[in-house]
Order: C-alpha cells, then structure tokens, then sequence
C-alpha cells in the first residue's frame, strides 16, 4: 500500500535522486516506484521521471503516484526530445548528494543500486557504472541479435576513444556525486540516447570509475529505443569530442545527409544524361529529387528531437521546398558554371550540391525545424 501523506510527511532533500528518462513508459512507471522503493529500503531516495510527452499518459501515471508519495516527482518536457537532454534536466533538478541514472523500462537491476552507491560513498570512484560486460554481468535481456550487434559495435567504438578502460561504456544504468555532474554539466553535448560516455569524456578530471556486475532483464512493457538511427547519434557524439566541439554534432548529422544528397542528386542526373536529357534540366531533376531525400532524413535523424508529424510535416516541406529553391537555382547555375569551365559532369554537380547544403542547413535550422 502506498504511505500516508501524514505518515510520508519530510523536510529536506533526499540524499539520492533516481533520474529516469522516459517515454511511453506508463505501464513501467507503478512498477519501477515499488521495486525501487524495495532497492532502497532504508535510504534516503527520490526518483525524478523525466517524460517527454508521451502520448500514451506516462506522466499522469506518475503524477498520479506522487500525490501520495513525495518520493515520486515528475518533469514533463514538451516540444524537445532526448535521452541525454531529460538526464540532464533531472539531474539538474535534484539537490541530492547523489545522482543515479536509469531506464524506465524494468531492464535495468535496481538492486545493483546499493552497492554502486556503496561504492561512492566510500571514495573508490567518481562513476559507479552498472556493467553487463564484467565478470557476473549479464546482457543476455537485449531483444535479439540486431540489438546485441549494435550495442557490442558502439561499445568497441567507443572504448577507442575514453580516456579510461570501461567495459560497458553503452551502459544506461550509472551513479555519480552531484556535484560532479553539476560541474560537468556545461560541457556536456546533450546530444543522443548514451550520456554516460559523453559524461566521462566531458569531466573536467580524469574521472575514476568502477563497473558494478549488473544483469539487463528482458524487456516487459513498452518498445526499445535501440536502433540505428541512435546508433548514428551515438557515432555524432563521438565525432563532437574527437573535434572538441568545434563542429556541432547537429551539423555534422546534417553533412552526412547533405553527403547522400550530393550521391542521389549524381545519380539522378547521370540516369536522366543517359536517357537524353540535357544536362541543365537533368540538374535540375537530380536536384529536386535530392531535396526530397535529404528533407526525409534530415526529419527523421538530423532533427529527430524536432521532427514534424502531421500537418507541420507537410507545411514544412512546402517551406522547405518554396525556401531552398534559391539554394537550388543557385547549386543549378554554379554547377553549369563548372560545367562550362571545362569540368565533368560528376564534379561540377557534386559542386553544385554543396552549395545548396551549405543554404539548406541555415534554412533548416532556423525557418524549418526551429526550436520552440
């Protein structure tokens, strides 16, 4: 039975906060409360759910619990999305000495937050990371094969590149001081669904960390978050701290679209070239056709914590379209312009091209996909 508002009557803040991002979590959230209200029987907890606005009621579900528990608070964010950004906000939220870090889908080993606290409380580290690749872990929960592939492939990328050794670096489950991520804090890209490397690699010490033996239990409601698109977020973050932050990540997803642009818009003009087509209005054609290409892209990955849905999808690619066609007629007449100067058709397209992705990033980030 939940406790009294009476008998659940405090002063203070909690000495651990309980960050969870989530999103369309609802039939986890009752569930999660009680098996963390077992893991920390006997310690001073909150946890914080972090929804961003999930259709499905999440954030009643835990509105709903925290009229009877203070330990149970809730941030709902409308208009941004992002496993990182939602830690981040938590995390921020909390004056707790402690700051723990997990799914809101059951998978992750609540009663491993004993003793990674344990752990920091007694000075050994500055991380305590809840690992499925550590003798006594276990990563045998993850959906199926494809989803084992993508997680072991970013966990050898990314071990190519942290300062320290860790084992699960993809590892959503973890605990730190709050101090340390408030002093982190600023330095932190934000950016995709694995915050934890970007933590160790943003400190602004060499941070010390101990991987906790933890096993990631199947999946019981909800869907997963895992798939490529996060895969090639995750990929952005580590370019972002191999450039020190002198490339947003932003733009660099939005080069890599702007790269498959510059492929089909080749492709389409040398398919209409071989047909007869004069090579101005096969341009053209390549062009437009590469417009549409990277407006799909650029709305499912590059922009994905904006994307457009419904109506505001078709509006936005009418304005992408009626906006960007400045950039087209331009990349059109650059690329005749190389053309005429005696270069081939392939390079004075794909010089074309990257004119117009040059126009077509500030167009999209400030008319098309602005942030609210």
């Amino acid at each position: 039975m939940p406790p009294s508002p009476v008998e659940d009557m405090r002063a203070g803040s909690p000495d651990i906060t309980v960050v969870v991002p989530c999103y369309c979590e609802v039939s986890n959230v009752g569930p999660l409360v009680d098996a963390l209200t077992q893991a920390l029987a006997g310690r001073d907890w909150e946890v914080v759910f972090v929804d961003d606005n999930s259709p499905d009621g999440t954030i009643e579900a835990v509105r709903e619990l925290a009229r009877t528990n203070w330990r149970v608070r809730g941030i709902s964010r409308i208009g941004r999305r992002g496993l990182s950004t939602a830690v981040i906000e938590g995390a921020l939220s909390s004056s707790a000495t402690y700051i723990a870090v997990m799914d809101g889908d059951l998978q992750h080993d609540e009663t491993r937050l004993g003793v990674m606290l344990d752990a920091l409380a007694s000075g050994r580290c500055d991380i305590a990371i809840g690992s499925r690749h550590v003798e006594g872990g276990d990563n045998s929960g993850l959906a199926n094969a494809w989803r084992h592939a993508l997680s072991n492939g970013g966990i050898t990328l990314a071990q190519m590149i942290l300062p320290v050794r860790v084992g699960d670096p993809m590892s959503g489950f973890f605990a730190l001081r709050r101090d340390l991520f408030v002093r982190t804090a600023p330095r932190l890209s934000g950016a995709g669904f694995k915050i934890l490397m970007d933590l160790i690699l943003s400190a602004p010490v060499k941070v010390r960390v101990e991987e906790i033996p933890c096993t990631f239990k199947p999946r019981l409601a909800g869907e997963s978050k895992l798939d490529v698109l996060v895969m090639l977020q995750f990929l952005g973050l580590m370019l972002d701290k191999l450039f020190r932050g002198w490339l947003p990540i932003r733009f660099l997803v939005f080069a890599f679209v702007g790269m498959i642009g510059i492929v089909v818009n080749i492709a389409i003009m040398n398919v209409l070239r071989l047909s007869g087509v004069d090579f101005p209005i096969a341009q053209t054609g390549g062009t437009f056709v590469a417009m549409l290409v990277n407006f799909w892209l650029d709305n499912t990955l590059t922009y994905r914590d904006r994307r457009l849905k419904g109506a505001r999808l078709y509006g936005g690619l009418f304005v992408f379209l009626v906006v960007c066609s400045a950039g087209a007629w331009a990349n059109i007449g650059i690329a005749q312009l190389f053309r005429e100067g005696g270069q081939t058709f392939d390079r004075a397209s794909a010089t074309g091209a990257v004119i117009g992705v040059v126009w077509n990033y500030a167009v999209s980030s400030t008319l098309i996909w602005r942030r609210k």
